[in-house]
């Protein structure tokens, strides 16, 4: 835990910051101790009725409902930040103009052997 850095777009975990990962009370312990024995048992019955051989419904898990909601929704959860501005940037537009400048610079390149007389044309059609 000692070598760990932070991100610079992100925050540090909570579960990885000293001050909440040695120094817990023992209220605060008991709080984590039930949460995990919750879900524990939340497991143990989804567990139970996906193992049933004489199952006949749909299982229905509330977590996978939700994720499945919010991937075939993903602008209602959206929240523009400086990390998916600076991505939105460099996926979408700086793509556009490095391909603009690169086939500009060739054209143009191109444009002035051609005036100077000094393109070799591989392929011509007339001889």
């Amino acid at each position: 835990m000692a070598d760990y850095q932070e991100a610079p777009l992100a925050s540090r975990p909570k579960t990885l910051d000293p001050n909440e990962y040695f120094n817990l009370s023992p209220e605060q312990r008991r709080i984590e101790e039930q949460r995990a024995g919750i879900r524990a048992n939340l497991k143990r019955q989804y567990l139970t009725q996906l193992n049933n051989p004489h199952r006949k419904e749909l299982i229905e898990d509330p977590a996978l409902t939700r994720w499945v909601f919010a991937r075939a929704n993903p602008y209602s959860h959206f929240r523009p930040s400086f990390k998916t501005s600076l991505l939105g940037a460099m996926f979408g537009v700086v793509p556009l103009f490095t391909l603009y400048f690169i086939f500009k610079t060739d054209r143009d390149r191109k444009e002035e052997k051609i005036k100077a007389g000094t393109l070799e044309r591989k392929f011509s059609l007339s001889y």
